[in-house]
């Protein structure tokens, strides 16, 4: 078991990507804990996780509300080994319908959050600890209606690196997850009429060189490697899951 005993925090742990991640780390022997934003789904993921997940609610754009989740986890079990910090979200709009509250929005979470659970976490992450992020396939590629959105994950790749170097003479890694097309309800979030979704995903499809939509479970895969001593001399990268799309 690849993280026996060792404590492994994500956000963004209720569903998609992160829910299949946080049942891979409690297979290879994590404990556990997840923070979601919806109360519903934190604990229909609790059921589904089992194996005395410690299951938390936070608004992560709220500072204040990472640092009582982190220190939740910190008072239960001591230290963090592992952080994956997955939690996003998007909204599509095209330039001229871009408002000052989408971008605030979509920063709040997607850069400021991620930024804030690692600045809480840190403290108490144990010298040779591991933090895996979340990107996205549009910090590469231009994507009209979702200039904030790639915007946002291409901060958080730039963070990357900053924090490799800064955090690199403790020992600990950090390394971001780049998913392409993936079946997650993360599209369905977007705002964008049923009809307009549909084809904008057979379009993206279309033009994945393998031709499918990604599993959840695939991109989980990549962060446990990440995360995991098997990605032992790796910092500051990023590890493409996209099909192709990005890269051919």
């Amino acid at each position: 078991m690849k993280f026996a005993n060792k404590v492994v925090l994500v956000t963004g742990g209720t569903s998609g990507i992160g829910l299949e991640a946080a049942k891979l780390f409690r297979d290879e022997g994590a404990k556990l804990a997840i923070i979601g934003s919806d109360e519903h789904r934190l604990r229909a993921a609790e059921h589904e996780i089992g194996a005395d997940v410690i299951a938390l609610r936070a608004d992560l754009r709220d500072p204040a509300q990472i640092d009582k989740a982190v220190a939740e986890v910190v008072e239960t079990h001591g230290h963090i080994d592992v952080v994956f910090a997955n939690a996003g979200a998007g909204k599509a709009a095209p330039l001229e319908a871009i408002t000052p509250a989408q971008i605030d929005e979509q920063f709040g979470l997607n850069f400021h959050g991620l930024f804030f659970t690692i600045q809480k976490a840190a403290p108490h992450l144990r010298d040779g600890g591991s933090i895996v992020v979340t990107t996205s396939f549009l910090n590469q590629v231009g994507t009209p209606g979702l200039s904030i959105l790639s915007a946002s994950k291409a901060a958080v790749r730039s963070l990357v690196r900053s924090l490799g170097a800064e955090l690199a003479p403790r020992g600990i890694r950090i390394n971001a997850i780049s998913p392409g097309p993936i079946d997650t309800p993360f599209a369905s979030k977007m705002g964008l009429p049923e009809e307009a979704l549909k084809k904008a995903g057979e379009a993206l499809v279309g033009a994945v060189p393998l031709k499918r939509v990604g599993k959840a479970s695939e991109a989980a895969k990549a962060a446990l490697f990440l995360a995991s001593d098997d990605a032992s001399y790796m910092t500051g990268t990023e590890l493409v899951v996209d099909g192709g799309l990005s890269q051919i």
